[in-house]
C-alpha cells in the first residue's frame, strides 16, 4: 500500500464505524497557551475531553499534520522527523477499552492484513484491565509486555489537560532485523520492533502544576503514525525509503550528483534535506513565517539547518525552492493549501534561503577559525560573544552552532549565550509564552450559560437581567453611577471577538437607565454589558431593554464588509497566497494585517482600491449562510490561521455569483453600497513577511475627504488660484524660487570674490608667515569655505582664518597652505582654539578645518587669538 492508500484506507475504516470525519487543524494551535505547534492528533479535541465544548459528533477520526521540535538536531537519521502525519481515532464518553481495541486489531489484521504473529503489545505497569483485553483478542500472554510511566502513560499535549495510561501495537520485523539479544523487545531501540499504534485510555486530566484529576467522562485518543505504517506496509526498515521520502530524496540526490545509500554521511544529509524541505513546506503554507523568536525560529533554524546540509552535500546555491516545488506537487491533492498557497510558499523560502546564503559561508569560516584557535583549542568550548556574534551577524541559530561544534569535539556556553541575547532584547519575548491576554480575564471561568446573540438581524430587545457583576462578583442591585458588567438572557449587544470592537449603547429598565461603554464576549460565548448606572437603579431578574448605538454599529459594519472586500482585492492584485493575518475593526477606521513579502507599490495600492470601490458601487448582496466547517473549507471559504471553528461555522459572502466568502462571526452591512467609499490611508511592515493597511469607509472617509478638499481649498486661496489648478501653481512657483536660489547664490559667490580681493590687501607677515584673520558678512558656511579656498590659493602660502554669524551662532573656517602644513601648521588644532573663545568647538585636517561657537558675541574676540596661534 502507498502512503496515501493507507490514509485513505484508515479513514474510510472508522467512517464505516460511524466516526466523523474531521479536518487536519492547522500546525498553529488554536487557544491552546502551552503549545507551540500543533504537536499530536488530540490537540484539536482537548477541548471536548475538559468538557469545554461539545463535540460535533462523539466518535471522531482524523489525519492530523503534526510537528515535534525536540529532536530536531536527531533529524538525519532513519526515523527521526520533525513533520508528520498522525492517524487517529477519538471517543469523547462514548467507547472506551474494550471498543478501542477491537476497532485496532480489526484495521490492522483485517484492512491491512498485518499477520498477528507480527504484533507485539505494550501496556502500563498495572493496567490489568487492558491485559486482560488484548489476551482475550487473541495477543499472546508473552507478546503483552507491561512497561511503567515513561513508555506507557501518556501525557497531555502541552504543559496540562488530558491524558491517561496507554497501550501500544508494535510491529515485529523479524529476528535477523533485530540485535540478537535475549532481553530484545518492543522499546529496544535497535530497529527491530516498530510503534505503530498507540492506544491512549484518556481518564485523567493533568494541571499546570503537575497534579491529576479524574475526569468526569472516560475517552479514546488513538495516534497511528502514517509514515511509519506505510514503512511496515511497504516492507521498509526506514520511513525514509517509504513512497514519502523517496522522490524527495531521489530529487536532492540528483541536484547534489550524489547517490543514496553508498555512504553514511551522505546519506544523513540527504535525509535532513529531504525532511526538512517538507517541513518547511507545511510550516508556511499553515502560516508560520521566519523571526527569531517562537514559531518563526522553528522555521528559520530548520530553513538554516538544510542549507547548512546541502552545503554538505555540494549544493552552492540556494535550491530548497525546488525540493518545496516537489513536495507540493506530492502532498497538495491531500492538502490544497499547499497548492492554494503555493507562490507564497516559493516566495518566503527563496527570500530566506538566499539571506542566509549570503552570510553563511563567512559564518563557517568564522566558525572553523574560533575552534582552531589557540585559545578555543585548549578549552575546547566556543564562548557566549562568539556564538552571538555567529547568531546576530551571520544567522546561525545557536542550536546549528551547537551542532557543527560537537560534530568537532566542542562545546558552547549557552548561559553566556543567553546573556548576550538577553542585553540585545529590549522587550520581553512575549511570543515564547504565548499567554491568551482574554480581556474578559476571570469572567470567562464563570459557570454561565451562552448568551442568546440576536445582534445580526436586530439593534434592539427586550430581555432579562440574569446576571449583575461588580470586581466580578454577583450583585442583586445596583445604583447610579455604579460601575458594572451585565449579563441577559438575550442580547442585541455584539461582544468584542474577532477583531471587531464592541457595541455601545443602553439597557433601560422601569427604574433605571444603563449606558454601555463597551461589551465584551468569553470564550464560552457569554456576552458581559459593560459600563455604567446612568439613573435610577437596575436589579437581576429586572425586564429591561437593550437598545444597540445604531450609527455606530452601522459604522463598524461597514468598515468590516471592506475589511471583506479588501481580502478579496489583495488577493487579486498580489496573488492568491495572502493571506489576512488579523484585524482591528473599529467605528472611525480600520487595519487590516496579512502576509506579503514586500511594500506595495503605489499602483498596486491604486489598483487594490479601485477594486473595492468598484465592488461597492456594484452594490453586491451580503449574506451568511450556517453550514459545516467541512462544507465551508470544499466549497472555499476562506478561514484565518489562528481561530478555532465548530462543525457549524457561519459563512460570510459578497455577491451572487459569490466574489468572497469568509468564515466571520462579525457584523456586517446588507449589500456593499451601503459601505459608501473605502479609502486607504496607509501600508506599512508590521513585521518580518507581513504587511499592515488601514483604511476608512462611509462617514469616516467622507470626513476624511472633506478635511482633504477643505485644506486644498485653503491651499488654493493661499496661492490665489482655483483648486484645480493647485498643482501647476505649486510647480511654477517651486521653478521660480530655485531659479531665485541660484541667482543668490551667484550673486553670493560674487560678493565673497569681491571680499576676499579686499581681504588679499589686509593680509599680514607673522615671523614670516602670511595670515589673513577677519570676520566677513557672508552668510552661508559653503560660501566661507569658498572665500578661504580662493584666499589660500591666491595667497600661495598662507594661513586664513575667516569667521561669520549663521543662525545666530558664531561660524569659523581655518586653511593651511600645504607648505605650512609641512612646517607644522595645522589647521584643525587653530580652529579647535578658536572657536572655544566663543564657547564651541571645532577640528579637522591639518590643511582644511572648521568650527562653530555659541556666543556670537565673542567672534571679534575670537578671531584676534589668530595671530598670536600662528
Amino acid at each position: 500500500m502507498t502512503g496515501d492508500e493507507v490514509r485513505q484506507a484508515f479513514l474510510k475504516f472508522f467512517e464505516e464505524k460511524g466516526h466523523k470525519v474531521i479536518l487536519s487543524s492547522p500546525l498553529i494551535p488554536h487557544g491552546d497557551p502551552t503549545l507551540l505547534l500543533t504537536n499530536a492528533g488530540m490537540v484539536q479535541f482537548k477541548p471536548y475531553f475538559l468538557g469545554r465544548e461539545t463535540p460535533p459528533c462523539p466518535l471522531m477520526a482524523s489525519c492530523q499534520k503534526c510537528f515535534r521540535t525536540t529532536d530536531i538536531e536527531l533529524v538525519g537519521d532513519s526515523s527521526h522527523l520533525t513533520f508528520f502525519e498522525m492517524l487517529g481515532n477519538f471517543s469523547v464518553g462514548g467507547y472506551f477499552k474494550e471498543e478501542a481495541t477491537s476497532l485496532a486489531l480489526e484495521f490492522v489484521l483485517e484492512r491491512l492484513r498485518i499477520p498477528k504473529e507480527r504484533l507485539w503489545i505494550t501496556i502500563f505497569l498495572d493496567d490489568d484491565e487492558a491485559f486482560d483485553i488484548w489476551r482475550r483478542k487473541g495477543i499472546a500472554e508473552d507478546r503483552i509486555i507491561r512497561f511503567g510511566e515513561e513508555d506507557n502513560f501518556w501525557g497531555p499535549a502541552g504543559d496540562s489537560g488530558p491524558c491517561g495510561p496507554c497501550s501500544e501495537i508494535h510491529y515485529d520485523f523479524g529476528e535477523e532485523v533485530g540485535c540478537g539479544k535475549p532481553s530484545c523487545g518492543p522499546n529496544c531501540e535497535c530497529g527491530r520492533f516498530s510503534e505503530i499504534w498507540n492506544l491512549v485510555f484518556v481518564q485523567y486530566n493533568q494541571e499546570t502544576g503537575g497534579g491529576r484529576s479524574p475526569l468526569s467522562k472516560c475517552h479514546i485518543d488513538t495516534g497511528m503514525g502514517l509514515e511509519r505504517t506505510a514503512a511496515v506496509m511497504q516492507g521498509k526498515p526506514s520511513v525514509y525509503e517509504t513512497d514519502f521520502f523517496t522522490p524527495l530524496i531521489g530529487l536532492v540526490s540528483r541536484l547534489s550528483d550524489k547517490k543514496y545509500g553508498e555512504d553514511d554521511n551522505t546519506d544523513n544529509s540527504l535525509r535532513v534535506v529531504a525532511e526538512h524541505g517538507r517541513g518547511i513546506t507545511f510550516l508556511i503554507a499553515d502560516g508560520v513565517l521566519p523571526d527569531n523568536e517562537g514559531r518563526g525560529y522553528v522555521l528559520r533554524r530548520l530553513l538554516r539547518r538544510a542549507a547548512l546540509f546541502g552545503r554538505r552535500l555540494g549544493l552552492e546555491r540556494p535550491f530548497l525552492t525546488k525540493l518545496a516545488e516537489k513536495a507540493i506537487a506530492q502532498m497538495g491533492q491531500t492538502y490544497p493549501e499547499l497548492v492554494n498557497r503555493q507562490d507564497f510558499i516559493l516566495k518566503v523560502i527563496k527570500s530566506e534561503e538566499t539571506r542566509f546564503d549570503e552570510t553563511l559561508s563567512t559564518g563557517l569560516e568564522l566558525l572553523d577559525g574560533i575552534m582552531t584557535g589557540a585559545s578555543s583549542r585548549v578549552r575546547n568550548k566556543i564562548t557566549g560573544k562568539q556564538a552571538f556574534k555567529l547568531y546576530d551577524t551571520y544567522g546561525f541559530p545557536i542550536e546549528l552552532t551547537q551542532e557543527i561544534a560537537e560534530g568537532q569535539g566542542f562545546s558552547v556556553d549557552t548561559e553566556s549565550f543567553e546573556e548576550e541575547m538577553e542585553k540585545q532584547r529590549e522587550k520581553a519575548r512575549a511570543s515564547h509564552r504565548f499567554e491568551l491576554a482574554a480581556k474578559t480575564g476571570i469572567k470567562s471561568e464563570l459557570n454561565m450559560e451562552k448568551t442568546d446573540f440576536i445582534g445580526y438581524s436586530e439593534f434592539k430587545q427586550k430581555s432579562i437581567i440574569q446576571k449583575i457583576l461588580v470586581d466580578n462578583k454577583a450583585v442583586d442591585n445596583i445604583n447610579e453611577k455604579q460601575k458594572v458588567d451585565i449579563i441577559l438572557a438575550k442580547t442585541p449587544f455584539y461582544g468584542e471577538m474577532g477583531g471587531q470592537v464592541g457595541d455601545t449603547g443602553e439597557i433601560i429598565g422601569a427604574s433605571g437607565r444603563f449606558t454601555v461603554t463597551d461589551t465584551l464576549q468569553s470564550p464560552q460565548g457569554v456576552i458581559f454589558h459593560h459600563g455604567y448606572v446612568a439613573e435610577g437603579s437596575l436589579s437581576a431578574g429586572d425586564e429591561v431593554e437593550a437598545a444597540v448605538d445604531c450609527e455606530r454599529r452601522l459604522d463598524i459594519a461597514r468598515n468590516h464588509t471592506a475589511t471583506h472586500l479588501l481580502h478579496y482585492a489583495l488577493r487579486q492584485v498580489l496573488g492568491e497566497y495572502v493571506q489576512q493575518r488579523g484585524s482591528l475593526v473599529m467605528p472611525e477606521r480600520f487595519t487590516f494585517d496579512f502576509s506579503h513579502l514586500t511594500a506595495m507599490t503605489q499602483e498596486e495600492l491604486d489598483e487594490v482600491q479601485r477594486i473595492v470601490n468598484e465592488k461597492i458601487r456594484q452594490n453586491l448582496p451580503v449574506y451568511d449562510e450556517n453550514i459545516t466547517h467541512k462544507q465551508a473549507i470544499e466549497e472555499g471559504a476562506i478561514a484565518l490561521f489562528d481561530e478555532k471553528y465548530g462543525d457549524m461555522v457561519r459563512v460570510l459572502k459578497i455577491g451572487n455569483p459569490v466574489v468572497s466568502a469568509e468564515l466571520c462571526g462579525g457584523t456586517h452591512i446588507n449589500a456593499t453600497g451601503e459601505i459608501g467609499f473605502f479609502h486607504i490611508l496607509s501600508e506599512n511592515s508590521i513585521g518580518a513577511g507581513l504587511r499592515r493597511i488601514e483604511a476608512i469607509t462611509g462617514r469616516g472617509a467622507e470626513r476624511h475627504i472633506n478635511l482633504r478638499l477643505s485644506s486644498l481649498q485653503e491651499m488654493a486661496s493661499k496661492l490665489a488660484t482655483e483648486s484645480e489648478n493647485t498643482s501647476d501653481k505649486l510647480d511654477n512657483l517651486i521653478t521660480e524660487k530655485d531659479i531665485q536660489q541660484k541667482q543668490i547664490q551667484e550673486l553670493e559667490r560674487e560678493l565673497a570674490r569681491k571680499e576676499a580681493e579686499t581681504l588679499l590687501q589686509q593680509a599680514e607677515v607673522v615671523n614670516g608667515v602670511k595670515l589673513v584673520s577677519a570676520s566677513v558678512p557672508i552668510a552661508r558656511p559653503e560660501m566661507l569655505r569658498e572665500m578661504a579656498d580662493l584666499l589660500r590659493d591666491k595667497l600661495k602660502s598662507a594661513v586664513v582664518v575667516l569667521g561669520t554669524i549663521y543662525e545666530g551662532k558664531p561660524a569659523f573656517i581655518a586653511a593651511v597652505t600645504p607648505d605650512l602644513v609641512k612646517k607644522g601648521y595645522h589647521a584643525g588644532q587653530i580652529v579647535k582654539k578658536v572657536a572655544a573663545a566663543a564657547g564651541g568647538n571645532g577640528g579637522g585636517k591639518p590643511a582644511l578645518a572648521q568650527g562653530g561657537g555659541k556666543d556670537k558675541d565673542k567672534l571679534a574676540e575670537a578671531l584676534k587669538l589668530v595671530r598670536s596661534l600662528v
